[in-house]
């Protein structure tokens, strides 16, 4: 999306003519890239999409409205073609961050144990889908009964909050974080923790470069906008 002259002067909510909540700039309703009308179920939702569109300035800088863009995605994709972005959810199943460790350092790789292990282990318990751990970086092939668990996970979910967890699955390497994320095992701040576990641990040893700060600093932006989708679509 590129940069354009504001060219209205308020942002609201509004009631949508077949149900939901729609966005309203100057009373014309808001639309997405493909031109679908921005119509959410959640009120709040709704509120916050207004709310980003009400803080630009004289130039609308989408870069700027992280919810946006997720919801656009959710309407002009996810909700068009959902299976596709399980079946791209399900690839992360035999590469997922958590599954693979260090055999040394040992400070890394007992890190690495008390940060990840707990998710591996919750997620066995809420859904059922144990996951394999390997040393190195030799791929690891996980059950199938598992990765057939977790797409029954996936394929239940609406296409916001799976547009949200899938945002979060890619900022962080790894579905089990996502799935811990959207199930509020986990916020924003300790995905980030979990994600970057490695690089912040290098960044102890070595220190931290301009690059390596401004990716942290996007990943971070990214799974806070995934939980801020995934709470407001979801809220009562």
């Amino acid at each position: 999306m590129r940069t354009t002259r504001r060219s209205y002067t308020e942002a609201v909510t509004g009631p949508a003519a077949g149900g939901g909540h729609a966005v309203l700039l100057d009373g014309r309703p808001l639309r997405t890239p493909l031109g679908r009308p921005v119509v959410v179920a959640a009120q709040g939702l709704a509120a916050a999409l207004a709310g980003e569109w009400a803080a630009q300035g004289d130039t609308v800088r989408p870069r700027s409205m992280p919810l946006f863009r997720l919801v656009c995605t959710a309407l002009d994709r996810t909700a068009e073609r959902p299976g596709d972005l399980v079946d791209g959810l399900l690839r992360f199943v035999d590469t997922d961050l958590l599954c693979y460790r260090a055999e040394a350092p040992a400070e890394l790789a007992a890190r690495q144990r008390a940060a990840w292990q707990p998710l591996l282990d919750w997620l066995a318990d809420r859904h059922a889908a144990r996951l394999r751990v390997t040393t190195g970086i030799l791929p690891v092939t996980q059950p199938a009964e598992a990765a057939a668990r977790l797409r029954g996970v996936l394929d239940r979910l609406d296409p916001l909050p799976l547009t949200g967890l899938a945002e979060a699955t890619a900022a962080a390497g790894s579905l089990v974080v996502g799935l811990a994320l959207h199930d509020g095992r986990i916020d924003a701040a300790q995905a980030f923790e979990i994600a970057q576990l490695d690089e912040t641990y290098q960044m102890e040893l070595w220190g931290a470069d301009e690059a390596a700060a401004a990716r942290r600093d996007a990943l971070s932006a990214d799974l806070a906008a995934a939980e801020r989708l995934i709470r407001l679509a979801t809220a009562p």
